[in-house]
């Protein structure tokens, strides 16, 4: 059963963008088609995950090639679990999408474009869960990292581009750094076979498997935004349109975290790199979570909590035990669902408030009461406020930590409580500036804001104490009275104050207004009067329900992904699958 289902999950997106592509002048047809895909892909890979939990893992060789030359597709409980999970949230997301596109006429992601490309996005993240061989998990990404770059670029703005070409580069290095791994693993045992280098990995002198597992290490840690490399996240989600930014938030960073979980548990087993992983995972949650505190912007904060926590799966990655690897995976399940919501809101409210900036924003909850509690919900299970499914992982999580004890162990629970606080802390100031604020206030705050962006960095001292308007620039002399040295002083402050807005532009994810207008601020900052639309709005609703609802099901959520950690553990499960009881000899 599962040898026909298996390729599912990457043939239908694959076929489904054909389809898409082929009927782009017929916008409807379009939609009805992704739609369509996603929802069997979903149907499909919950058929896995319960064949998979009831019967253990099974792989298929594509092709029908002896093992290991075939290419296996290997569905174990891990695997068919983050396939349901990404299926499921990638389907809300494109629903929200859908009903942005028919709101907005599309003006800014053509349908033509967008909904080939979010299915090839699907495919190469089906594809990398599923895949049974180190170079097919690269080929996997590189699959998502390519439709993402399209994506990610949506409307040509410059904000856009500019984070596009950083997400670009970043991510290039690490896969170059990703391929280098590939070929010196195969170098070494002569296979990139994830069952055959379980077994042929221990046979390599310590020192080169370090090596191995380091490179490993830090091509994943990039994709799956691991302090300190992390930087380039926070500049590169804010600036794509809200469904694009929710479906990065949601899995990209989670593939990576899916890579290291799998090469951690199935390669590298013995726990050499463990004490850096917790460090590393400290330092993600707190400076993340550092770097959220002291934002503005609502895309911008939700882009650093998602860095921070990051820190929590690695956290549970590096306690190397099952009850550790089994809060690392409810994590993140849950950690999918809440951010994808979370951003999903976000473009929520930038269309009701006309801007994402907390200094902007105020009243939301009396304009939008349903955006308060669509908001609220999510945010407070980031947060992880109890009963939710944030407080369960979290206490999971801790849990594992002082059963395992030591004084790392513990250092390392104290951040991840501090973080949950601090969370608490960032998610209450969007709270209360964005929907709780009098709109007089948040008016006023808007024009200070705003004056202080024009004043740039050089002009402070010429605005007035109130901040209301900025200071009038005195006219420049002409040369032939005031010499070159006035002019050229001139031109320098001119360009020191475009050099500013323009880092504000990109600070604030705000798009860079046109002439006559001052960059850094939004073209029309000011509230929508008009309904918010109702398609989006279902599908928000939807995916703040799918949130609660892994509140209600966290029991035998959480029996699951115990018996996905035992199996990672035990190793003989996912090898057994692949070569047989016989293994590899």
């Amino acid at each position: 059963m599962i040898g026909d289902l298996a390729p599912l999950p990457v043939l239908l997106p694959l076929l489904g963008a054909a389809a898409a592509l082929l009927v782009g002048r017929h916008p409807r047809i379009q939609r009805a088609v992704s739609i369509a895909v996603l929802a069997a892909v979903v149907g499909v890979s919950v058929a896995l995950l319960l064949i998979a939990d009831a019967e253990g893992a099974a792989a298929v060789a594509v092709g029908d090639w002896p093992v290991p030359v075939a290419i296996m597709l290997v569905v174990d409980r891990l695997s068919a679990l983050m396939l349901v999970v990404a299926s499921t949230v990638g389907l809300g997301v494109l629903v929200f999408a859908v009903g942005q596109g028919t709101a907005d006429g599309d003006e800014e992601t053509p349908l033509s474009i967008f909904h080939p490309t979010f299915l090839v996005l699907m495919a190469g993240v089906s594809y990398a869960f599923l895949a049974g061989d180190l170079f097919n998990l690269y080929v996997g990404f590189e699959v998502l990292l390519t439709s993402s770059y399209v994506l990610l670029t949506l409307g040509g703005s410059a904000p856009r581009i500019r984070a596009g070409i950083t997400y670009v580069v970043v991510s290039l290095l690490s896969s170059l750094l990703f391929l280098a791994s590939i070929a010196l693993v195969y170098a070494a045992t002569g296979t990139v076979n994830l069952a055959q280098l379980a077994g042929r990995l221990g046979e390599l002198p310590d020192g080169t498997q370090l090596m191995l597992q380091s490179l490993l290490l830090i091509a994943f840690g990039i994709k799956a935004a691991v302090f300190p490399l992390s930087a380039w996240l926070p500049d590169s989600y804010p600036t794509a349109p809200a469904p694009v930014t929710a479906v990065f938030a949601g899995l990209l960073t989670k593939v990576g975290v899916y890579a290291i979980i799998r090469t951690q548990t199935l390669l590298f087993p013995g726990g050499a790199l463990d004490d850096v992983l917790m460090w590393a995972a400290l330092a993600t949650m707190l400076v993340g979570i550092l770097g959220a505190v002291a934002q503005s912007d609502i895309r911008r904060i939700l882009s650093f909590t998602l860095v921070s926590h990051i820190g929590y799966m690695i956290f549970g990655i590096a306690l190397a035990t099952t009850a550790g690897l089994a809060g690392a995976i409810f994590y993140v399940v849950h950690h999918i669902a809440i951010q994808t919501t979370l951003f999903l809101v976000a473009g929520l409210i930038e269309r009701r408030g006309g801007t994402t900036s907390t200094a902007r924003l105020g009243g939301l909850a009396t304009a939008s009461p349903l955006l308060a509690v669509l908001f609220f919900v999510p945010a407070m299970n980031l947060a992880g406020i109890p009963p939710f499914s944030g407080f369960i992982g979290k206490v999971g999580l801790l849990d594992a930590g002082v059963a395992v004890g030591g004084w790392q162990v513990y250092v390392l629970i104290g951040g991840a409580v501090v973080t949950s606080l601090l969370t608490l802390v960032a998610m209450s100031r969007v709270w209360t500036r964005s929907f709780w604020r009098p709109p007089t206030q948040a008016a006023s705050a808007d024009t200070a804001a705003a004056a202080a962006q024009d004043a740039g960095p050089d002009d402070a001292e010429d605005a007035p104490a109130g901040g209301d308007e900025p200071a009038d620039e005195p006219l420049p002399v002409p040369e032939s009275l005031a010499g070159g040295a006035t002019s050229t002083t001139t031109a320098r402050r001119t360009g020191r104050r475009g050099a500013w807005q323009r880092h504000v532009a990109v600070a604030t994810a705000d798009p860079v207004g046109g002439e006559g207008q001052p960059s850094g601020r939004a073209k029309d900052s000011r509230p929508s009067t008009r309904p918010l639309p109702a398609v989006m709005m279902a599908a928000t609703t939807t995916m703040v329900l799918l949130t609660v609802g892994l509140t209600v099901i966290a029991g035998p959520l959480y029996g699951m992904t115990e018996r996905a950690a035992g199996d990672l553990r035990e190793r003989t499960p996912y090898i057994e699958a692949v070569y047989g009881e016989e293994g590899d000899g």
